[in-house]
């Protein structure tokens, strides 16, 4: 598809001034400037942050051995998430985490947030039924996992709901309930 300036001003205000701010030399192919002056303003555009927005002020995630250690101490559960900077399905998914009720809930967990990537040995560790992500897994205070806790399905079990915060309050009521 070739733009046309008309184009490019209803997707870009200011595009049409640099379109008319230089002639248009000829040879050159109709509509290729406005092609290029598109591109160029999509690339000034902020890239979204990889991985996704985890609330990283309301959720108090904590590295992973630190975070077994203070779980042990404070006799609580963990929520363990793991995730990696490039997966689409992660960055859905850490938008649940602005959720005030996820927030408000977390506060009874230690919260554990692992890029598998940088942390594959963990990840290995911690793959009942494949090292997928994201997934979610609720450890006893003691870091054990309760293969019984885990979303609603059959496969891809410790994957929950990436837009919905309710498959995620209601894994997180379930550990409450059973590892108190």
């Amino acid at each position: 598809m070739i733009f046309q300036s008309a184009d490019c001003r209803a997707l870009l205000p200011g595009a049409a001034a640099v379109l008319q701010a230089r002639p248009m030399r000829s040879g050159v192919m109709p509509g290729v400037r406005a092609a290029l002056v598109a591109l160029t303003a999509l690339m000034a555009v902020p890239a979204a942050h990889a991985g996704g927005d985890w609330n990283d002020a309301a959720i108090g995630w904590q590295a992973h051995e630190a975070g077994l250690r203070a779980a042990k101490k404070e006799k609580k559960p963990v929520c363990l998430v793991f995730f990696t900077e490039w997966c689409p399905h992660c960055t859905n998914y850490s938008k649940v985490f602005h959720d005030p009720k996820v927030v408000e809930k977390s506060k009874k967990f230690v919260m554990i947030r692992l890029d598998k990537d940088k942390n594959s040995d963990s990840s290995k560790q911690h793959a009942p039924d494949g090292e997928y992500i994201p997934r979610t897994y609720f450890l006893s205070s003691d870091g054990k996992l309760d293969p019984e806790l885990h979303a609603p399905r059959d496969r891809f079990k410790y994957f929950y709901d990436e837009r919905d915060p309710a498959s995620l309050l209601a894994g997180m009521d379930a550990a409450l309930a059973k590892l108190r």
